[in-house]
């Protein structure tokens, strides 16, 4: 599997919430709320001043492990 940038934040979180913790690393501590929940990745690293491409890194290594 390979996470993208148009994914949204709660279809990632519903393969599997562990990687919930690369969300909180760049400070999207926001992630129960159903509004994030719809945002893609790349979106919600726009509102956030984040490097879409370094967590998107981050995630498809946790992913490769599993």
């Amino acid at each position: 599997m390979t996470i993208t940038k148009d994914m949204l934040i709660g279809d990632v979180l519903d393969i599997d919430v562990g990687c919930a913790e690369y969300f909180f690393e760049i400070g999207m501590h926001c992630l129960g709320c159903p509004a994030s929940r719809g945002e893609s990745i790349e979106q919600a690293c726009e509102v956030h001043g984040t490097d879409v491409d370094a967590l998107l890194e981050k995630l498809n290594a946790y992913f490769a492990n599993k």
